[in-house]
Formats: structure tokens, C-alpha cells, sequence
């Protein structure tokens, strides 16, 4: 539910999808090849619709449903375990050193033993949690810390192992998407209209950005340039460096998804039913891919491919360097969150409350 008034890829590989958009950059890649014709291989039920986007680790898939709780699926499809967090899980978890980190509707952020489903800890913020989380070293003490949002207006950080707080940092509305974070500082967009850069060794803001209206998504770092569209329709390169935009587009009324960057490529889907790729550097429109309804899910690279969920209820592959579409499959509800990538599989998640996993028979 959106209302309105996220590095190096520390550790991501092709057989494993960590997280939301699959490192702390949210940059949307991954070493995989996408096949090109793959087989639906099982599925998985749930009890509610799943807005929850799926990650992958060492072949076991974990995905949030709106039934309030955190699933663990095998590479086969088979239920290892279950946990009930009363209230929908509609954010991404976050796989980390052998721990699922995740939030809920209720405004309560878990870390879960990723192999037992044991409770490890748990810290309660005042709002609810939409956005999956990112995580970061802390250069001075070596230990790890995880980013999140929250509707109570604030961005958290808190220790990985113990879920104590660090810090906090207000914005002035709610924070629905992901924080990217490359090590020194923390990036999002916020429901208030602004593109928010903060130390995430103080908590404190380096620079924020007038937008002029607000950010449901999520922004993908690389090097200097933080990409992300906003509720108007218009997308962005922003020089965060710099504190200013480098490019702008507009004319896509809204962007929920959030966007993949290559190194020559930014692809995004958005509600006027298009997938949109722009030149990294200077924004032209290199091609577009129309679906047969809006696009709220985010886009993953894949090798030469793009693989992308649709309101359509459909889940395409996509060649990356013209935009035609190679192969799709119906699943017959919308698809809103982001396909989690891997060699030799996809797994995607479905409004119709199931996991569904593609690959070679």
C-alpha cells in the first residue's frame, strides 16, 4: 500500500539474489543470464496477495506475503519454514550472513535465522515499513548495519547483529521505497518531495534535493549519479555529488518502480504501461516496450537480457539492446514486485498469492 500527502554489490553473484534489487546500490543487476525460453518449473501458494518482491540464497527463495507472514521456499518449492508476523509483509527481506532481515505493515523490523525461522531479534518503529532494507560496514567499528525506512517519517539504522539502534534520520514525510547505500552514504526519496543524501556514519544530512513532488520508489546508485522517477512522471539523473540534476525526462505519468543501470543503460517500467530505456548519460530514449497495463514491478538486467513483471499479469524477457520482447508467460494476476534473478532460474511473485519459479525441465 502506497500513500503519500538504496555500493559495490558486496557479495552478489549469479546464484544468489540477496535483496530487493539484489545489492545496496539497488542498481537492479546481476551476473545471470536470463533464459531465453524457460519452463515453469513449480509454484508456491500462499494465504493473501504478494506485494513482496522474492530474494534468493544458495537456492532457498524467501518472500513476505500479505497473510502476515515470511516465507522460506526450497529450489524444489517445498515449505522449509514459516514465520507469522501478524501483519502484511509487503517489504522485500533482506539476506545477510546467514540472517533475513524484514519489516511490516505494523512497523516492526525482524531479523530471522534464515535457516530455522527462529526469531533473532526484533525493533518496532511508528509507522509502517513498505521498503525492504540495505546494509553497509561501519568503517570504524567493522561491524555491519542495516538501512530502512518507515512511515513514522524516519530513516533507521540499526546494528545487524543485535537490532540496536545507531541512529535515526527525519524527513518530512512518509519514506515508502528502499535507502541505496554505497558505503558512505545513504540515498532515498521521500514522500515529501526530496532526494535525501545522509552519512551513514553520523545519521546527520550532507544534501537534499527539491524534487517538488514526491518519490514512491526507490533510487539506484552508481558512481556519482542516483537515478529515480517521481509520482509526476518525470525521471531523473541526479550528480549527488554535486547536489544537481544532470538530465530529466519527462511525459511517463508515474513512476512506482524503481530502475536497473548498466553501463550504458537505465531501464524502468511505468503506469503508462511502458518499459523505458534511456541513455545512462544523456537520457535519450534508446527504446521503449509497451505491456498491456501499468507497470509497478521493477526491471532486472540480466546479461544481454531484461526481465520485468507487469500489472498485466504477465512476466517478459526482454532483449536489452532493442527492447523486443524474447519470451513471456501469463500468470493471469499483476506482477509489482521484482523478479529475483539467478543462473538458471526466475522467481516471481504474484498478486494471486503465489511464488512461481521458471527454468530449464
Amino acid at each position: 500500500m502506497i500513500i503519500c500527502a538504496s555500493a559495490s554489490s558486496f557479495g552478489q553473484n549469479k546464484h544468489n539474489w540477496l535483496s530487493f534489487r539484489g545489492n545496496s546500490s539497488l542498481s537492479g543487476i546481476t551476473e545471470a543470464n536470463a533464459l531465453k525460453a524457460p519452463k515453469l518449473l513449480w509454484s508456491f501458494k500462499t494465504g493473501d496477495a504478494i506485494k513482496s518482491s522474492p530474494i534468493i540464497s544458495n537456492g532457498n527463495i524467501f518472500v513476505g506475503s500479505n497473510d502476515g507472514k515470511l516465507y522460506a521456499i526450497s529450489k524444489n518449492g517445498e515449505l522449509k519454514w514459516k514465520f507469522d508476523a501478524k501483519t502484511s509483509v509487503e517489504a522485500s527481506p533482506l539476506y545477510l550472513d546467514g540472517n533475513v532481515y524484514f519489516g511490516s505493515l505494523e512497523g516492526i523490523f525482524y531479523c530471522l535465522n534464515a535457516t530455522t525461522g527462529e526469531l533473532k531479534w526484533k525493533y518496532t518503529t511508528d509507522g509502517q515499513i513498505s521498503g525492504s532494507a540495505s546494509w553497509f560496514t561501519d568503517k570504524s567499528s567493522k561491524q555491519k548495519k542495516i538501512l530502512f525506512g518507515s512511515y513514522d517519517f524516519n530513516l533507521h539504522c540499526v546494528d545487524a547483529k543485535s537490532g540496536q539502534l545507531q541512529w535515526k534520520y527525519e524527513s518530512d514525510n512518509y519514506i515508502n521505497g528502499a535507502a541505496s547505500c554505497n558505503g558512505e552514504i545513504a540515498v532515498f526519496g521521500g514522500c515529501d518531495g526530496f532526494l535525501h543524501q545522509v552519512d551513514v556514519k553520523t545519521g546527520k544530512a550532507k544534501n537534499k534535493l527539491d524534487i517538488a513532488t514526491y518519490i514512491a520508489s526507490s533510487v539506484a546508485l552508481d558512481g556519482n549519479q542516483a537515478y529515480f522517477g517521481n509520482h509526476d512522471g518525470e525521471f531523473f539523473c541526479v550528480d549527488y555529488a554535486k547536489n544537481q540534476v544532470k538530465w530529466k525526462k519527462e511525459g511517463a505519468v508515474s513512476y512506482l518502480a524503481s530502475p536497473s543501470v548498466s553501463a550504458d543503460q537505465v531501464i524502468i517500467g511505468a503506469e503508462n504501461r511502458q518499459v523505458y530505456c534511456f541513455d545512462k548519460e544523456n537520457g535519450n530514449i534508446q527504446w521503449q516496450f509497451k505491456s498491456k497495463n501499468k507497470i509497478e514491478a521493477s526491471p532486472v538486467i540480466a546479461g544481454n537480457s531484461v526481465v520485468i513483471g507487469s500489472g498485466d499479469g504477465r512476466i517478459y524477457v526482454l532483449d536489452r539492446k532493442t527492447g523486443t520482447q524474447v519470451w513471456a508467460y501469463e500468470l493471469g494476476r499483476a506482477i509489482v514486485g521484482t523478479p529475483a534473478v539467478v543462473e538458471g532460474m526466475i522467481v516471481v511473485a504474484c498478486m494471486d498469492g503465489s511464488v512461481y519459479a521458471f527454468g530449464e525441465k
